[in-house]
């Protein structure tokens, strides 16, 4: 047999370990999803590990242009956007995603993780500094690593310790904060007004991954911008188009100087297929129904304070949440596989985050709630919380 690097055997090891106790969640085959439930092996499931935050998955409308997306230029595009890979499709897919942020341009990428990937390395560069939170997305960190430019990160939502890196990056050639609007596995929100103050004292670019906050923050769900008031105070926002727009890819949006340089020069963007024409379709349909059924975010907000609140009397660790991200927190590693095994086997589909993944003695079940949840569902979900502390003692 090859010898492979230990990392390979360790994974092994850990795999086989955690599937001789029945405790083996990685990668479970969904076959059917209707709303709120998930079919897996002939099981009605609640399902609480959704993006889909406010539902739109096979909304009749996204469907439906999808699918004449489909008659008018079939399954593919042939190639890169700068080739014959550009349709009227993706045009009016960034002019859609510019106009719902308020911003002069959008770009499209082929997905959330190569959007950061691509835009962060193409702007800047060794001579430059890359300011993080420590608990920003990977796609973040990966993309700074490969701009060649100075990491540092700063302690999460810290705004002290963040000043400190920009008194200390003071003598680069340009300097960018880069934070999540919303943090994926703690579901609290950053401090964006101060950051932005900050940005502008130290004269660094303010960089927001809006990911988890699209839809989800505002009262029109628009995101972060609406929900502090603070339209075009952010340089550079960046969403994806697989959460709660139930598509493909991902999209920076700023000013047309800072768009056209990406479009020529963002690697990602130059040498990489386009987004199919059914993605394409389905994600411009998905920002137009965000915008006519507004009652989706504020179903989405009762949903969040009505489950959390009963949580929360009762003693259970939510941390910070303020989101449709909740996570309920059980230190004992050993313990979360446990009471994940338990949710499941009552039809909950939930999933459980370990350490590396998240800091020690924080392990946890991560649970997303969605405006398509009813209260009968979230009062199953909730008892059966309570059952399970009983059987482990997780408070």
């Amino acid at each position: 047999m090859r010898e492979y690097p230990q990392s390979v055997l360790e994974t092994e090891n850990t795999v086989r370990d955690l599937k001789s106790k029945n405790h083996y969640f990685y990668l479970q085959q969904v076959d059917r999803i209707d709303g709120q439930y998930v079919y897996c092996d002939n099981r009605k499931m609640i399902n609480l590990a959704s993006y889909s935050y406010l539902g739109l998955l096979h909304h009749p409308d996204i469907d439906a242009y999808a699918k004449k997306a489909i008659d008018d230029f079939g399954t593919g595009t042939h190639g890169v956007r700068i080739l014959a890979g550009t349709i009227p499709y993706h045009n009016e897919l960034e002019k859609t995603i510019a106009d719902f942020k308020k911003r002069e341009a959008a770009i499209v990428y082929s997905s959330g993780y190569v959007t950061n990937l691509s835009a962060i390395s193409t702007l800047f560069g060794r001579h430059d500094a890359v300011i993080c939170d420590k608990y920003d997305h990977a796609s973040i960190v990966d993309g700074c690593l490969l701009s060649g430019a100075e990491l540092v990160r700063f302690n999460h939502n810290d705004l002290e310790n963040l000043e400190k890196r920009l008194i200390q990056t003071q003598n680069h050639r340009s300097r960018c904060v880069l934070i999540d609007s919303v943090y994926s596995m703690d579901g609290d929100i950053a401090p964006i007004p101060e950051m932005i103050q900050l940005c502008r004292k130290y004269n660094a670019i303010f960089f927001v991954d809006e990911a988890h906050s699209l839809g989800v923050l505002g009262e029109k769900g628009t995101g972060v911008e609406e929900y502090f008031n603070c339209y075009g105070e952010i340089d550079i926002l960046m969403g994806t188009l697989s959460k709660v727009i139930p598509s493909m890819g991902g999209y920076i949006t700023a000013d047309e100087t800072l768009i056209s340089h990406l479009k020529h020069r963002s690697r990602s963007f130059v040498f990489s297929a386009a987004l199919t024409p059914a993605n394409t379709a389905a994600a411009t349909a998905s920002f137009r129904v965000i915008q006519k059924e507004t009652w989706r975010v504020h179903k989405l907000k009762e949903n969040i304070e009505y489950f959390t609140s009963i949580l929360r009397d009762q003693g259970f660790n939510l941390l910070n949440s303020q989101t449709a991200i909740i996570p309920l927190i059980i230190p004992d590693e050993e313990k979360t596989w446990q009471v994940c095994r338990f949710m499941q086997d009552k039809d909950i589909f939930v999933l459980p985050v370990v350490p590396p993944a998240v800091p020690p003695n924080t392990s946890r079940l991560r649970m997303n709630v969605s405006s398509e949840m009813t209260k009968e569902d979230m009062d199953y979900v909730i008892q059966t919380i309570f059952d399970a502390n009983k059987v482990f003692q997780i408070l």
